[in-house]
């Protein structure tokens, strides 16, 4: 049944979001997709259609794993690429999303930064 429910949300995420972009467009039929498609990737068609697919791929994994912890693999990986909490601050303060989002991330990035010594000797953030 987890598996079946992960699938609908992977395949449903994509699906509102072209939706919203859709009705976003004040077109009808095939010129409201096209808009849609072409307002949502960076690359016109092609573009929205592969940013339709990584939709569906991370809210997959959102749905298998949670959010806290994907971010949390996601700040490790910086970490290993050199970044340090205060860049990592900066970029999610930099992204426009809301301010309960960015207090979120700040928390979780927060509580799992004590351990960074640990990680790069191999321990866990």
């Amino acid at each position: 049944m987890d598996k079946i429910v992960s699938k609908i949300v992977a395949l449903g995420v994509p699906g509102l979001v072209l939706l919203l972009a859709i009705g976003a467009t004040g077109y009808v039929g095939a010129a409201a997709i096209t808009a849609a498609l072409c307002a949502i990737g960076p690359f016109g068609m092609i573009g929205g259609i592969a940013t339709l697919g990584l939709i569906g791929l991370i809210s997959q994994a959102i749905s298998e794993y949670g959010f806290e912890k994907i971010f949390v693999q996601v700040v490790k990986e910086l970490v290993k690429k050199g970044e340090t909490k205060e860049s990592i601050l900066l970029k999610i303060n930099s992204y426009k999303i809301s301010k309960s989002l960015k207090l979120k991330l700040k928390e979780i990035l927060e509580e799992n930064w004590n351990d960074e010594l640990n990680f790069r000797e191999g321990g866990t953030l």
